[in-house]
């Protein structure tokens, strides 16, 4: 009897393993697609200059591109920063500024996704945001902060900045909780190369 009972309990282990292997490697290839599918999505956006979803249930679609050189980062960002569209790339946080508008631009996403990189930025790193027009801003890294999310609101900034937000800390073995990473960035103005004479 014990002998029987150790085998079912056996059996009942590898299907419950075999599932949470299997859902694993499930939300890996949707991740995967979900990329591939943002990526073709901010392409017909650059190209129409009209929003396109990834996908034809999408409740989010791309509105520009996070590009961290020295850290190897190219990110679609996308419209909101609800926690549906966080699962797929950092999200706009809606109140910030726009392109063009005088403000801070707020983004946010996953400290253990996609804004993991962000414990590893230092000081003048330059970060970039390109938009669906083709310009590119680029900001300096000025300062690292962490603030309490129930006190503090990061879209009231009326500097041209830009402001990367995660949950800390990075370790955190439950996620959520109030505490925010902050990476504020400053903008910088363009070189203006001028040709000499004689």
């Amino acid at each position: 009897m014990r002998s029987r009972r150790r085998w079912v309990l056996t059996g009942m282990l590898l299907v419950m393993g075999s599932g949470l292997i299997g859902q694993g490697l499930w939300i890996y290839a949707k991740a995967t697609a979900a990329q591939w599918l943002l990526q073709s999505a901010w392409d017909r956006t650059r190209k129409t200059q009209h929003l396109a979803k990834p996908w034809p249930w999408a409740d989010t679609w791309p509105v520009g591109r996070l590009l961290v050189p020295r850290h190897g980062i190219d990110q679609i960002i996308l419209a909101d920063a609800s926690g549906r569209s966080l699962a797929f790339g950092p999200g706009y946080l809606a109140g910030s500024a726009r392109p063009g508008e005088s403000g801070a631009i707020v983004l946010s996403g996953h400290r253990d996704t996609h804004f993991h990189f962000l414990q590893y930025l230092q000081k003048d790193d330059v970060l970039s945001v390109e938009w669906p027009t083709g310009q590119r801003t680029s900001y300096a890294v000025q300062a690292f902060t962490v603030v309490d999310s129930r006190h503090t609101r990061l879209a009231n900034d009326d500097a041209e900045a830009l402001i990367l937000t995660t949950c800390f800390p990075f370790d955190a073995l439950v996620p959520g909780g109030p505490l925010r990473y902050v990476v504020r960035a400053e903008k910088v103005s363009p070189v203006v190369h001028r040709s000499r004479k004689g």
